[in-house]
């Protein structure tokens, strides 16, 4: 028990002296009006944290160039150490109190410190989500995301925390609790056992370089299809192209198959794999006329000229008394493709260095498949779909110029011409 004592101060000691001797006296108003003090310390030292020393922290921060101050004051860093102050008066000025039992100010000094506690576990979680943000900021937070390793030091940190909680709440040591740990193993691993396989996945998702922020990917399963905007240690979230957000689990990537469209974004090009199917009815040789009104085309003059004297050599030397059935002739398919392949040459939207043919597939009761295998140079999938379409209506508009029927089935309006023509 702390005993009242007038101040050494003769002249108060008159005054004073009689409330000192009734303080002394009465040990229960004492300790009333003295933990009544204490929380008023308290009070005022929280006020003037929150409002003298968070306001001048603010304010530097406000003036300074570095992106750390503004950052740390966004994640409130400095608004949960200020609330240190108000559990420091309280630790430090219990055993000032008279009248205290050594039981309430030992319970009082547990429950303050493990109040500081909690504040400074929470102003570290803080300060790496703030720490993170700084580093998302630069280039090479899309190759090598940390917010994963950070979340599972924050695991770290907050069961260690708890646990120096919990012991000094108890007032007892932290390795206690610590060395219980290890026979509470195989529990910790079925509670963590999703954080576990997470924290495997994030490590090879990340050393692989498998998953960036940003990229273009699609998961049939979970129909997600388009872009990663946010990856952390339990979840990846997956912004579709209609703005819906789909979450998946981050092991999930390793477990599951899934196409990420990096490669294709980073290449500038992307690929038109299409075809048109021919009506097999329509294909035959061109006739003479049919040839030189087809040199009228820029893009097939060569082509034609270059042919035409191929198949005049080959058709001499076989001799003419073989019969025109045995000569090689030009075909409306064959010319048709030629054409194709020059107009993707000339297409200022086709990326030239790389694969670029037209080529038929195997014929089958659909009609011929006439595919188109080339690359536009502008991987942006509005204007790839531009260019495609562009492309084909193109192909299948000039296909009439060759004597050409795209191949479908009968509709309504084929049977009543059928009808009537009969």
């Amino acid at each position: 028990m702390v005993a009242i004592q007038a101040p050494a101060d003769t002249a108060n000691v008159a005054i004073l002296q009689p409330v000192v001797d009734w303080l002394n006296a009465n040990p229960l108003p004492a300790m009333v009006l003295g933990l009544a003090a204490l929380g008023i310390a308290a009070y005022v030292g929280n006020t003037i944290a929150k409002r003298r020393i968070l306001a001048l922290v603010s304010l530097m921060v406000k003036r300074s160039q570095s992106d750390w101050g503004d950052v740390l004051h966004r994640y409130r860093v400095f608004e949960r150490l200020v609330r240190l102050v108000p559990a420091a008066i309280v630790y430090f000025g219990i055993a000032l109190v008279p009248g205290v039992s050594d039981s309430l100010r030992s319970l009082t000094e547990r429950v303050s410190s493990a109040f500081m506690v909690v504040i400074a576990v929470l102003a570290v979680g803080a300060f790496l989500s703030a720490g993170n943000a700084i580093y998302e900021r630069g280039e090479i937070s899309k190759t090598r995301p940390i917010k994963g390793y950070l979340q599972v030091v924050k695991i770290v940190l907050f069961v260690l925390g708890g646990v120096v909680i919990l012991a000094t709440l108890m007032n007892r040591s932290p390795l206690i609790f610590l060395s219980g740990i290890g026979a509470m193993t195989a529990v910790l691993l079925l509670v963590f056992k999703d954080t576990l396989l997470s924290l495997v996945a994030s490590v090879q998702l990340t050393n692989n370089d498998m998953v960036r922020v940003g990229d273009w990917v699609e998961m049939p399963k979970y129909n997600a299809d388009g872009d990663v905007i946010d990856m952390a240690l339990h979840t990846i979230k997956i912004q579709n192209w209609d703005k819906t957000i789909t979450t998946v689990p981050t092991s999930k990537f390793i477990e599951d198959s899934f196409k990420n469209w990096r490669g294709m974004s980073e290449s500038g090009a992307r690929r038109i794999k299409r075809s048109i199917a021919i009506d097999q009815n329509t294909i035959r040789f061109l006739t003479d006329a049919e040839i030189e009104r087809l040199k009228g085309f820029v893009l097939l003059r060569d082509y034609i000229q270059r042919k035409e004297d191929e198949l005049a050599a080959y058709n001499l030397s076989i001799g003419q008394a073989v019969g025109a059935v045995n000569r090689r002739r030009l075909t409306n398919v064959g010319t048709f493709r030629a054409y194709v392949v020059q107009y993707l040459r000339h297409h200022p939207k086709i990326h030239q260095d790389r694969t670029l043919l037209v080529r038929q597939l195997a014929p089958g009761p659909h009609g011929l498949p006439i595919e188109i295998y080339a690359f536009t140079n502008d991987p942006a999938w509005v204007a790839y779909e531009d260019i495609q379409s562009d492309i084909l209506d193109h192909i299948i508009a000039i296909l009439s110029e060759f004597s050409l029927q795209v191949f479908q089935h009968p509709t309504g309006k084929d049977f009543r011409q059928g009808l009537d023509r009969s």
